[in-house]
């Protein structure tokens, strides 16, 4: 019998493990199956979706500042930035997802009236996100920074993300620092950053 390359086996293994579920999935009555609660850690998705929601309604504008491979940063002012694509990006720092319960560990400290929340990725898990921090003025979030990691055997991407907020909650800016590396071309580094305009 003909030996899979690597890859070929993983996407053998795959598509029998997601027959399988779809399979379980449909033969399964759905009043039967537990809910598919979330994680437990922090809703990163519902706090983006309630910023976007703000923003659009608020209409602020945005000075955006971006640096490619080290070189002066290129700076655009937009009147009505299209908010859903701005924060785009973040949503990748999501680890509430069921599927995620018990990948983290949890640490919280309170200091100054302020609670940080850290979750650190345990050393078996394959996620992205491999820590995040959540800074926190009684329910207000004041700050959310991740890191997000992803690699295979072509491809390297890494990014370190941070969200500021006011002290009523709204965005006030955001920051990417970010590097990517292809096999056989040089790593490629970028920074980003966006100051919301009120």
């Amino acid at each position: 019998m003909r030996k899979l390359r690597p890859y070929r086996a993983a996407q053998a293994a795959l598509i029998l493990l997601l027959g399988s579920g779809v399979g379980a999935a449909c033969s399964s009555d759905p009043a039967e199956r537990p809910a598919r609660r979330p994680a437990g850690y922090f809703d990163t998705q519902g706090l983006l979706d309630k910023q976007v929601q703000q923003l659009q309604a608020q209409h602020p504008g945005l000075e955006k500042r971006v640096s490619l491979r080290g070189s002066a940063p290129e700076t655009q002012t937009l009147a009505q930035p299209d908010w859903a694509h701005e924060l785009q990006l973040f949503y990748q720092a999501d680890i509430n997802k069921p599927a995620l319960r018990g990948a983290y560990q949890v640490q919280t400290t309170d200091s100054a009236g302020l609670t940080r929340r850290s979750f650190r990725r345990l050393p078996d898990v394959d996620h992205p996100v491999t820590d995040m921090t959540v800074l926190q003025a009684g329910p207000t979030v004041r700050e959310l920074r991740a890191i997000v990691n992803q690699q295979n055997p072509l491809f390297f991407s890494g990014k370190q993300l941070r969200l500021r907020f006011g002290e009523d909650g709204t965005l006030s800016s955001y920051e990417v620092l970010g590097q990517q590396k292809l096999v056989g071309f040089d790593t490629t580094r970028y920074v980003a950053r966006g100051r919301v305009l009120r």
